[in-house]
């Protein structure tokens, strides 16, 4: 307890004292700005052609947890998105919108919200990809089949929400770890693979190849088919705070992948047909997540089930969780591209999600999600569905704005 406690004391000081405001100060040049213009939704192509009794029905889920929270609770992206009060009659009034109607649903949105359009310092374009739940075989029992440990959060790590200290930092985070009294950055992915962890943790299972539990710490989720034929989900319980570093840029930068076919499918295939270099190649992301059993999955951060197709992961810095977000980019499909013009709703983060104008598609589980997921990368842009009555106030001066 007394190097627990020192280790707090220690991270408070830090943040008292300045050093982490130099590091804000320092990147100041290039910092993000989103801004905000309001919309008429006559102004949304597609929007009248979408079913939006889907993304209420994602929306209901997200208005549920809402409505736990107290009055005053921001719902994050620096104020952008207001406080649970700012929301509580609209999710109120979800409870009088039947389920399956589509008209009933557009007007529910129509009437509660106003579009805005979202954009960083003008630009209001970005990038958007895709992620899925994988399927993968797996075991409780380590074995000569089964001997990749998937890791719970470890009981010495510590988190701390910089947002609850300085509300400019509001969305960013740090992680460590107590070490000889002292608040230490949590061990790499190269570090934890080479048993660093020690005794400090032991595996919720085991999985059968490392390429899969590389890529089920990017997607945040798995479902796993143990021997006796049960299925468990997991989903993310923390991280080791380090910044994730996309594997597939480097093997861009290098020349591994040429412009233009760099996907999950592609980067999978390589490190498959390269095993020696896979392994040094995957710890260049330092990046660790660890997992949870879960009775159903998958949750998003805001701590809700994610719906196929219609929950969207973004950078809490800037976008609030269980925000409508009317979403205008496009996918590969069958050879070609498709135009995805649809109403999604903010409901996770992941560490490869950031900027104003980013977004990640949640797509379901098994191959064809991931077929769909894999290969989604590509520009567009966003509007954000906000209560009127918050928009009004905004105009009106009266909010701090972001």
């Amino acid at each position: 307890m007394t190097g627990r406690l020192a280790g707090l004391v220690f991270l408070l000081a830090v943040i008292v004292t300045g050093l982490i405001v130099v590091s804000v100060i320092d990147r100041e040049p290039s910092e993000p700005r989103l801004d905000l213009s309001e919309r008429s939704y006559a102004s949304l192509e597609g929007w009248e052609d979408d079913d939006h009794s889907e993304a209420l029905d994602a929306f209901r889920l997200s208005c549920e947890r809402l409505l736990t929270l107290p009055d005053d609770r921001s719902l994050g992206g620096r104020g952008m998105a207001g406080t649970v009060a700012d929301w509580r009659a609209a999710c109120q009034a979800v409870e009088d919108v039947r389920a399956d109607d589509r008209d009933a649903a557009r007007a529910y949105f129509q009437t509660w919200f106003r579009p805005a359009a979202v954009s960083n310092q003008a630009d209001d374009i970005g990038q958007f990809t895709g992620y899925f739940t994988p399927v993968l075989r797996g075991s409780l029992r380590h074995s000569e089949a089964y001997a990749v440990p998937i890791y719970p959060l470890p009981a010495d790590y510590l988190k701390a929400d910089l947002g609850d200290f300085r509300a400019d930092l509001e969305g960013e985070r740090i992680v460590g770890r107590i070490e000889d009294g002292r608040f230490a950055p949590a061990q790499t992915r190269a570090k934890i693979e080479a048993g660093a962890l020690g005794d400090s943790t032991q595996p919720i299972l085991w999985l059968a190849d490392p390429i899969d539990a590389f890529f089920m710490h990017i997607q945040g989720s798995g479902r796993i088919r143990l021997e006796d034929g049960r299925v468990l989900h997991v989903g993310v319980e923390g991280t080791n705070g380090h910044t994730y570093v996309s594997i597939g840029r480097l093997m861009l930068a290098r020349g591994l992948l040429e412009e233009g076919e760099v996907s999950a499918q592609s980067i999978q295939a390589w490190l498959r047909d390269n095993p020696d270099a896979a392994g040094p190649l995957m710890q260049e992301n330092p990046r660790y997540v660890f997992f949870r059993i879960l009775e159903a999955g998958p949750l998003g951060a805001q701590g809700v089930r994610l719906t196929p197709g219609r929950s969207l992961a973004v950078d809490p810095r800037w976008v609030g969780l269980g925000v409508p977000v009317w979403l205008d980019t496009t996918i590969n499909a069958g050879g070609g591209r498709d135009r995805l013009r649809r109403l999604l709703v903010a409901q996770d983060t992941g560490g490869a999600i950031t900027g104003v104008v980013r977004g990640d598609v949640y797509w379901g589980a098994g191959d064809d999600a991931g077929e769909v997921a894999g290969r989604m990368n590509l520009p567009g842009r966003y509007h954000v569905l906000l209560p009127r009555t918050l928009l009004q106030r905004r105009a009106q001066g009266e909010s701090g704005g972001s």
